[in-house]
């Protein structure tokens, strides 16, 4: 093992236990564990790993509710892996180490005063984390953050260190920028960033019959729109964030913490678990939570606008579906929990984004609309999920890689046109399938 590498466990061989994602709901049992501070290190623990026989996952902040990073062999951590290493405003980039948080890389964008076009609506996540699973935020023109990557330096099955981009190793990084850790593990990410630009948020109940009759005028009408609907009532609460020339507004100090902490996690929190343990006040609750929140407006940076906190944990399931197909399905979810006896204390949330050119992105090659449902940690969500799954899979709809699904290779083949792409090139660079686990072999295949 090379020296510096921080490794838990005797000898570099032993493991500190059990690791669980944030919703703990996925817990794996390494072999062993280390958190490198450098390409060069993580380097070498590949080859280590490779020597010993072990597969190797790269772990970020744990925020997929898959397994997608779940390994028995060598876990590697990001927590020393991180910093901002160049910004270059002539080209308009960022290059980040891949433990970096969004967050950090957020707070340090502001403080060049640049900013990233759009992103997603929790910032806990590492870049290469959330790049890989295909986080994304709501847009008319941008949505996927992997889209924003304009180069990345991967460690492949063999210890090498490949640098990619447009210009070097084009294949390789058209396919990488959302990889799922199945090509080799990212150490570095360069996105494209812009002067730092304010946007107006407004945010305000509307009835769900408004909401779909308008969808489509919403999203065009908007850089950023997104709605959540309140299960077994006909409210949605709806946010649209455009630029704005300002001058900054942001919320209130008290106002701000009523509606984002006290309201949007403290009552929830509290609402949640009273749903859990009685489950037939849900609709009563649900009706009360759809009412809570106010309208407001609000002027700030954009990561202050487009994320906030999540301290409720839960489980998710998200799927990708053509633009067209928005309002049918959601009018069938609606008709679903209206009919069945699910009892959801949790709101839908939709979320658009434009087509890109990213082999394994879930916009890949088509205009889309997310449908994201919930439940909360401890609830009972398997009969729920698989029958808006149901739904979602009938109008062709394309999982969230970091989000809890049933699909496997077969389905995935066929729903995604350059899904032979990705596994050909996965086939060059680890043939051996150094960075497999069991979600991997689902999902593509062996």
């Amino acid at each position: 093992m090379a020296a510096g590498i921080a490794v838990d466990g005797s000898g570099g061989r032993g493991s500190r236990g059990p690791w669980r994602n944030w919703a703990g709901n996925v817990t794996a049992r390494p072999a062993r564990t280390v958190a490198p501070a450098s390409t060069e290190e993580l380097a070498a623990a590949v080859r280590a790993a490779a020597e010993d026989g072990l597969t190797v996952k790269a772990a970020g902040t744990g925020h997929s509710f898959t397994a997608a990073a779940a390994t028995d062999g060598l876990l590697i951590r990001p927590e020393r892996l991180t910093g901002v290493r160049r910004v270059d405003r002539e080209a308009g980039t960022v290059t980040v180490a891949a433990g970096t948080p969004l967050k950090r890389l957020n707070e340090t964008l502001a403080a060049h005063g640049l900013s990233l076009t759009n992103m997603g609506d929790i910032m806990e996540q590492t870049v290469s984390g959330a790049t890989s699973t295909g986080t994304h935020g709501t847009g008319r023109d941008s949505a996927s953050i992997a889209a924003q990557i304009t180069a990345l330096e991967l460690v492949t099955a063999d210890g090498s260190v490949l640098a990619c981009s447009a210009a070097e190793n084009p294949e390789v990084f058209n396919v990488a920028r959302l990889g799922l850790g199945a090509l080799g593990v990212i150490t570095e990410l360069t996105f494209a960033v812009e002067p730092e630009f304010l946007l107006t948020a407004r945010e305000e109940p509307m009835p769900f019959a408004e909401v779909t009759g308008r969808f489509d005028e919403l999203v065009a009408e908007n850089e950023h729109f997104e709605f959540y609907w309140f299960p077994h009532t006909g409210s949605c609460n709806t946010k649209r964030n455009n630029r704005s020339q300002g001058p900054a507004a942001p919320p209130g100090r008290i106002s701000g913490w009523v509606e984002d902490e006290l309201l949007s996690n403290g009552v929830f929190q509290v609402a949640c678990s009273v749903g859990r343990a009685v489950p037939a006040a849900i609709p009563g609750i649900a009706k009360i939570s759809s009412r809570a929140l106010s309208a407001r407006t609000y002027t700030d940076i954009p990561y202050k606008v487009f994320t906030s906190p999540r301290r409720v944990r839960f489980v998710e399931m998200e799927y990708a579906l053509p633009r067209e197909a928005a309002v049918t399905a959601l009018g069938e979810l609606r008709a679903l929990v209206e009919r069945s006896d699910f009892r959801v204390s949790f709101p839908v949330e939709v979320r658009t984004a434009p087509a890109d050119d990213i082999p394994l992105s879930t916009a890949s090659g088509r205009d889309t609309v997310y449908i994201a449902v919930h439940m909360y940690r401890g609830t009972p969500h398997e009969a729920y999920f698989a029958a808006a799954e149901r739904i979602m899979t009938a109008h062709g709809g394309r999982p969230h890689w970091g989000k809890l699904h049933t699909r496997d290779a077969g389905y995935l083949a066929d729903a995604y046109p350059r899904f032979g792409e990705f596994t050909a090139l996965r086939d060059r660079l680890d043939p051996g399938r150094r960075f497999t686990n069991g979600y991997l072999r689902r999902v593509l295949g062996d």
